[in-house]
């Protein structure tokens, strides 16, 4: 994967951390900075932390199905993608969040939301092993992302609440669905190539 194919990547999967923190940002009083850090370390860690379990039971599975890899990457990316639209299309105009804490969240609550929103990168994981990345650039860059994203999200939540993190939710789905055809298109132009 490239440089760039890696930056979309871990921005499409920080869409998730970033509508939710929208919503965690809105439900406090003037979120300060401090706090917007904090919940991006915690989202950041975990993002980071799931590519890399994913990627290390795809790598287990990978020498009996390496002739399929790229249908697999494109299927998880594919499902992903249309889950995150749908969810964000079923909630309608509701956030993606359920919590109200006036000054701060609490850690836990935090670390439950921050799993909840990484499980998609566990399973990119497990695709990732496939295509034979760098899975520990690959996990810093998307934990880098979605702390940055997270972060941002809060500050901003309280000023444009649910209304953009429904579309960013959107916007990452059809990203992921992007990266999965170009994969396939990728591994279609390379096969005739060969041929």
């Amino acid at each position: 994967m490239s440089f760039y194919a890696t930056i979309i990547l871990a921005l499409a999967l920080s869409m998730d951390a970033f509508a939710v923190a929208v919503c965690k940002g809105a439900t406090l009083h003037k979120p300060r900075f401090r706090e917007a850090l904090r919940t991006g370390f915690i989202f950041g860690i975990i993002e980071a932390s799931t590519p890399v379990i994913g990627w290390a039971l795809g790598l287990y599975t990978s020498q009996y199905i390496i002739q399929w890899d790229h249908w697999i990457a494109f299927g998880l990316l594919f499902v992903l993608g249309s889950r995150m639209i749908y969810q964000s299309l079923k909630r309608g105009d509701d956030c993606p969040c359920e919590e109200d804490a006036p000054q701060r969240h609490g850690s836990l609550s935090l670390i439950a939301t921050g799993i909840a929103t990484s499980l998609d990168a566990m399973a990119i994981g497990v695709g990732l092993a496939f295509l034979q990345v760098n899975i520990v650039h690959t996990a810093m860059t998307i934990g880098m992302m979605t702390m940055i994203m997270a972060t941002l999200g809060m500050l901003i939540g309280r000023y444009i609440g649910p209304v953009l993190g429904k579309k960013a939710e959107i916007i990452g789905g059809i990203v992921l669905i992007a990266i999965g055809f170009n994969i396939v298109f990728e591994h279609l132009e390379l096969f005739m190539y060969a041929k």
